[in-house]
């Protein structure tokens, strides 16, 4: 169980806080391109660590991201005319540009300097893959660009979605990397769904219902394995990376695409949860694609919002006689659903003062303990931060059976680095 105090700093994002100071100095996924796809469209709200925020593109193409609201009278900017180089309000026509600096105020005199005293607070968003990132911190230590195999393979080669998460984004990171889960929660899909099924890993999922969890510092954060029985004299080994503060990537099955997530704040209730797949040697196929966006394997079915279409306030579309059939072990369809179902269940924020933790959540205590010694010594000490440099961020999940005699630090050897046109290590 962790104490109040811990479990609110490790949750609460906002401006000012110790862990929203953290989130801020690492580039974050806020849109995905397809919301901007053209010069001089329509602006978009952006909220993202409880910040109210408008994005838009320019007539250059420009990205621009900034206070949602009019300097003037307070209007949001939403409702802005995207024109000539900016966004003008349509209450009294101040215009903005891309960088949130005023350039017009229609009443104000040719000749006053008005404009140039007069900017909203902006932030860089870039492009990077198929996703618009955004850097919110200290523009004096803005880190390298995303450098996730993901965002720098070609784009015939990746796929990404999103989807709204109604609960905190901690809990929902905890899911993340609890590899235990998946022998239960999501037993009823490996074999059924198209992303997963076929890998000979599946059996030793269904084989051994009790996995060893050896958890590993790494630079970035850290390694976690989960371990189950193989052939006689080997083991199993699944090897989750999470590198802080909100990434983690689901070890291989086959040659099926590699996929992973990031969990986003939105506020301290809700969150946004960043889901991808890509193949690091080989274009997506037409039906992996087509699988991906009917919301299977790791993305889910969402309306126009990115709102998933099953929901709490649908039970998720549960099917009581699925699950006593054992067609689902949940009775909800899709690992996406059957992980935000769970997560979103325990409410907008998880008093982790009641829980009774056990040995197979050795990741999830570690990872607490990683980011609270982060967030406190960037904000007592300025330490800087790990996971935001281009070495954190080049890594793999692993699949592998090993002798039982191995280490599994020491069988994946080189296999956990990403390197342009090398497979992936699946089993």
């Amino acid at each position: 169980m962790l104490r109040p105090e811990i479990n609110e700093l490790l949750t609460q994002t906002g401006p000012g806080t110790p862990m929203g100071d953290l989130f801020r100095r690492y580039w974050q996924p806020v849109l995905l391109a397809e919301e901007l796809p053209a010069n001089d469209g329509p602006p978009v709200r952006v909220k993202v660590l409880s910040e109210r925020l408008i994005a838009f593109r320019d007539s250059e193409g420009r990205y621009g991201l900034m206070d949602e609201f009019c300097a003037h009278r307070g209007v949001s900017l939403w409702f802005g005319r995207n024109e000539e180089g900016g966004l003008r309000c349509p209450y009294h026509g101040w215009k903005y540009d891309y960088t949130g600096q005023a350039i017009e105020v229609p009443s104000e005199p040719e000749t006053s300097n008005f404009c140039a005293n007069v900017k909203l607070k902006s932030y860089p968003l870039v492009k990077r893959g198929d996703v618009l990132w955004a850097y919110l911190g200290d523009p004096d230590k803005r880190p390298p660009l995303p450098e996730w195999e993901f965002a720098t393979v070609p784009e015939t080669q990746t796929y990404t979605s999103k989807r709204l998460q109604e609960c905190n984004w901690l809990q929902a990171l905890e899911g993340g990397i609890d590899s235990s889960h998946v022998t239960f929660l999501h037993s009823g899909s490996l074999d059924s769904d198209p992303l997963f099924k076929g890998s000979r890993g599946n059996a030793y999922n269904r084989g051994d219902l009790k996995p060893f969890f050896e958890v590993v510092d790494y630079e970035g954060g850290l390694l976690i394995g989960a371990r189950r029985n193989a052939e006689e004299g080997h083991y199993y080994w699944r090897v989750t990376p999470w590198v802080l503060p909100n990434f983690t990537m689901v070890p291989p099955r086959g040659d099926h695409p590699m996929h992973g997530h990031f969990w986003v704040p939105i506020d301290d209730e809700n969150c946004w949860a960043w889901s991808f797949d890509y193949h690091p040697t080989r274009p997506l196929t037409e039906d992996e694609v087509t699988a991906m966006r009917a919301g299977m394997g790791v993305h889910s079915a969402n309306d126009e919002n990115y709102r998933p279409l099953a929901n709490k306030d649908n039970d998720y579309l549960m099917d009581r006689e699925a699950q006593r059939r054992g067609e689902t072990y949940s009775g909800i369809k899709g690992i996406a659903l059957q992980d935000a179902s769970l997560q979103e269940s325990m409410g907008p924020i998880v008093d982790r003062t009641k829980e009774r933790l056990v040995a197979t959540d050795a990741g999830i205590i570690k990872a607490r303990q990683k980011l609270r010694k982060a967030a406190l010594a960037l904000k007592q000490e300025g330490a800087e931060p790990v996971g935001n440099r281009a070495r954190d961020q080049r890594v793999r999940s692993v699949a592998i059976v090993l002798p039982a005699d191995q280490s599994f630090v020491d069988g994946i050897g080189e296999a956990m680095v990403a390197r342009p046109g090398v497979p992936q290590t699946t089993v």
